[in-house]
């Protein structure tokens, strides 16, 4: 019964260290890796995939296997320790909350500088409500990229699944922009990433549209998901989108280059409070999750 059980305790474990702490303020592992890759890309970026490809094995491997390798002497520990770095769920509401208060407040100026700190598109132009699309989108993104996905990852490998999927989503995020520096060198990262987030991205659609309006959702996904460039961001926002009852997606500026994005969702447009929504939805999931995972965990004992 211990046995069946350490994996979902770990988890449980790992999300309330989280809650009750955030991300660490100093000494974040992630910061230590940011570094790392960087160096790694300055050192090896020739514009080629091959140079993609070494530094992904070079910067990922060796941190992983070392993960594999410890946790076996310490299970419970590792996975938790692994896990908690991994999640962001708490630093996701703290962002979130940090748009959604001065936008309802009526301080655009604020409410645009703190939705440019969670999204990569131009903010300085944007409206209310395209400050409130902006901040709704990257919380339903986010949520799987800092929570689902790594907890999925979790529930198949422990701790070190959770470690490889933050390491590849993080150089993803690095290196995954179609510029002329990273077009080449970036696309293993973007295509690893794509890949480990291919399950668990259509595990979060699923989520958040059972948590929600599931019909509507479930439309939005089958009807809308397969317009969006990303593979995994389309499922994710349209379910997202649907089961909130608002419509995403249009005009956005990125690099200085205005695009046009397909709609995704249905209903009205994106306010202050559809943010905080966005946010329950995400922490429900969660919650709904790790339930699974004990449920799992009894039925082994």
């Amino acid at each position: 019964m211990q046995d069946a059980f350490s994996l979902p305790l770990a988890a449980l474990a790992a999300v309330l260290l989280d809650r009750l702490l955030g991300e660490p303020r100093r000494w974040h592992p992630l910061v230590g890796f940011g570094r790392l890759a960087a160096l790694a890309e300055a050192r090896l970026n020739r514009r080629t995939r091959a140079g993609g490809i070494l530094a992904l094995g070079l910067t990922v491997g060796p941190w992983v296997a070392l993960a594999f390798w410890l946790r076996p002497l310490m299970p419970f520990v590792v996975d938790a320790a692994l896990l908690y770095f991994a999640l962001g769920a708490r630093s996701l509401s703290e962002h979130a909350t940090a748009v959604q208060i001065p936008l309802a407040n009526g301080d655009l100026p604020e409410a645009r500088r703190r939705v440019g700190w969670m999204v990569s598109r131009d903010t300085a132009s944007l409206d209310a409500t395209g400050v409130a699309k902006a901040g709704v989108e990257s919380v339903l993104e986010n949520g799987n990229d800092a929570v689902f996905g790594a907890l999925f990852w979790f529930a198949l490998l422990g701790g070190p699944g959770a470690l490889l999927f933050r390491l590849a989503n993080t150089l993803d995020a690095m290196w995954g922009y179609k510029t002329g520096r990273f077009l080449d060198f970036g696309w293993a990262a973007a295509r690893f990433d794509d890949l480990l987030n291919w399950p668990a991205a259509r595990l979060t659609a699923l989520t958040y549209a059972l948590l929600g309006h599931p019909v509507r959702a479930l439309a939005c996904w089958r009807a809308q998901a397969g317009a969006w460039e990303s593979p995994n961001a389309g499922p994710v926002m349209a379910a997202g989108a649907g089961t909130l009852g608002i419509v995403l997606g249009g005009s956005a500026i990125y690099h200085g280059r205005e695009e046009q994005r397909p709609p995704l969702g249905k209903g009205g447009p994106a306010c202050a409070a559809d943010i905080g929504r966005a946010v329950a939805l995400v922490q429900r999931g969660l919650w709904l999750w790790l339930a699974v995972l004990l449920i799992i965990g009894a039925l082994n004992a």
